[in-house]
């Protein structure tokens, strides 16, 4: 009976070993070396990576927003400086053309005035007197047309007695003088012209030719 019992006990003690084997056998499977549960340690491990290149990229992701609103909003106003740049210096060209047309319309009104006067003398029995008017009426608005282009900064070349600049003069003939140095400007054909220091047409003028040098 004893040896029953022992043997009985024997096959029990086995029996939880078995039991154990497989229960830790189980356990490896399903708790520590279960590839399942390495896969969700793994995910969250990159999980919490991403939120922390995140929270590193924000900063930095606003910064560039800043900017290109920045660089937007600097374009429009560029483009809107250049558009009323553009207006401002067509209305100054238009206004400065406006200007000079205003005061050219006096000089017009000279003229009208002038060719009146020579209207009117022919009706007397004096031509002289036709002929007068007729020239007291262009040397006014000679007068009127030479101060309205200076009141616009243009200038008359009249350089009679000059010594001939090429800058300002063109010559269309010599006049032989040995009393006057040569070069001089002796006839003025055509009167010249500038605005500022620039020509806007040189003076065609006669030089003398034979004096002494100048």
């Amino acid at each position: 009976m004893t040896m029953g019992s022992n043997k009985k006990y024997g096959s029990d003690e086995q029996m939880d070993d078995d039991a154990l084997a497989q229960a830790m056998d189980s356990l490896g499977q399903d708790g520590f070396d279960n590839p399942e549960s390495e896969e969700l340690e793994e995910e969250e491990e990159d999980e919490i990576d991403d939120e922390q290149d995140v929270d590193e990229t924000a900063p930095l992701k606003a910064e560039i927003a800043d900017l290109k609103e920045r660089y937007i909003r600097l374009a429009a106003e560029m483009e809107n400086l250049r558009r009323r740049t553009e207006r401002e210096v067509k209305d100054a060209r238009i206004f400065a053309i406006s200007n000079f047309a205003r005061d050219v319309l006096s000089v017009s009104d000279d003229l009208s005035r002038a060719m009146q006067v020579v209207r009117d003398s022919q009706n007397t029995e004096d031509p002289m007197a036709s002929v007068a008017g007729l020239v007291e009426g262009i040397a006014a608005t000679e007068r009127a047309m030479i101060t309205t282009m200076e009141r616009h900064g243009v200038t008359r070349v009249d350089p009679v007695g000059e010594k001939f600049d090429p800058n300002f003069h063109q010559a269309m003939f010599e006049v032989p003088d040995t009393t006057k140095p040569n070069n001089t400007v002796m006839n003025v054909v055509q009167a010249g012209f500038k605005i500022g220091e620039r020509m806007l047409r040189p003076a065609l003028v006669g030089v003398s030719k034979g004096g002494p040098k100048a």
